[in-house]
Formats: structure tokens, C-alpha cells, sequence
């Protein structure tokens, strides 16, 4: 493995030791000024083992790549693509505000 190659190959070892469909794993590498961006495109089944439970797993895998990327003197950005079909839903949280709460704390 190169210094090239090597945070791709890495994301690609552990994406596809996770998620149900590994032959859709697909990692794009791109270089700019601001590092090395590395683009995780996945099934949209496979968005859950990727993420996992409060986002853990991706966090996970950005506190390694910081790793090899420290090693490499080099930034590594990891982004995941939303999956074309996937059910998730982008919907704002409505804050609720108790108002007697909110009165009782008034002076």
C-alpha cells in the first residue's frame, strides 16, 4: 500500500467489512488545498451500519482516518453520500416550549 492510496484502501477495507451489500461500495478520492477528501457512496440499505446508533461509527472511522492522515502529514476529509431512494427523512425537530415553565422562571 502507498501514502497515496492508503486512507482509500482503508475506508473501502471498512465499509465493505460492514455493510450487507459490499459490492456497492464505491470511494472517490479527491485532492485539493484543503486535503484529501474521500467520498463513501453505499446502498441506502446499508446507511445504518455505516452511521450507526448517534452517528458512532462514522465517528469512528473520521477519528481514524485523522490518524493516518497525521501519519501521512496530510488532512483527511470523510464524507458519506445519501443514497438515491433512501427513506430517510430530513425533517426539522419542532422545538416545544412548556410556557408555564418558562413563566415560572420570569422574576
Amino acid at each position: 500500500m502507498t501514502e497515496v492510496t492508503q486512507d482509500k484502501e482503508f475506508i473501502e477495507y471498512i465499509a465493505k467489512a460492514i455493510v450487507s451489500n459490499p459490492d456497492d461500495v464505491v470511494i472517490t478520492r479527491t485532492v485539493d488545498e484543503m486535503g484529501v477528501l474521500l467520498t463513501l457512496k453505499i446502498h441506502k440499505d446499508d446507511m445504518g451500519y455505516i452511521i450507526g446508533r448517534q452517528g458512532n461509527t462514522a465517528k469512528a472511522i473520521r477519528t481514524l482516518l485523522k490518524v493516518i492522515g497525521a501519519k501521512n502529514n496530510s488532512r483527511i476529509n470523510f464524507k458519506i453520500e445519501e443514497p438515491e431512494g433512501s427513506d430517510r427523512k430530513f425533517e426539522k425537530r419542532e422545538e416545544k416550549v412548556d410556557t408555564d415553565m418558562v413563566d415560572d422562571l420570569k422574576i
